[in-house]
């Protein structure tokens, strides 16, 4: 950077299409942005703790839909939330002040005790999965999620997980994959 005036005016100048120039009006419309926005849509997995079969699917219909007024409840959104047994997805689409570990940290925790009061002792796993989702493969996943019964007919939640690890390019140690 020069040190002399020259280079403070380059500087100056520079800086001045970023904080505004002394002779603009009051109104900045035209060059700032008011808003954040975002499209931040992210397939979440996690499994009951150890794996166990304590979804029972009849249950299952009264959990999503529970799991979707936490969400609503804390400002984000579930597209769609589904499962079997043993673990769930959901399409979550979260705001820019919402942290995606806050996120899933709402829906596990408040119905892990909403499980434990109304049907008995219940616990998630420690972990989760989260996979990033564009607008245009929105779609293909809500249908993949629609489809986890007929989906887990042919492939287990081990096999499930290790290739959404694989296609999303995730390094992991099978060992300790699922705790």
């Amino acid at each position: 950077m020069m040190a002399g005036p020259e280079g403070r005016n380059n500087l100056a100048q520079r800086l001045q299409r970023w904080v505004g120039r002394p002779d603009e009006s009051e109104s900045r419309r035209d060059d700032t942005m008011s808003h954040s926005y975002s499209s931040n849509r992210v397939h979440v997995i996690f499994s009951t703790k150890g794996r166990t079969q304590s979804i029972p699917d009849d249950f299952q219909p009264k959990l999503w839909a529970y799991m979707a007024g936490i969400a609503h409840n804390q400002d984000f959104e579930t597209m769609i939330i589904g499962g079997v047994r043993d673990h769930i997805h959901a399409l979550l689409v979260l705001p820019p002040t919402m942290p995606l570990s806050k996120a899933v940290q709402f829906l596990k925790g408040s119905s892990s005790k909403w499980i434990n009061e109304t049907e008995g002792s219940f616990a998630w796993q420690e972990g989760y999965g989260a996979f990033s989702v564009s607008a245009s493969q929105t779609a293909a996943v809500v249908h993949y999620i629609q489809n986890q019964h007929a989906h887990h007919e042919r492939q287990s939640f081990e096999e499930e997980f290790e290739e959404f690890l694989k296609k999303h390019g995730i390094t992991y140690d099978p060992n300790y994959m699922l705790g």
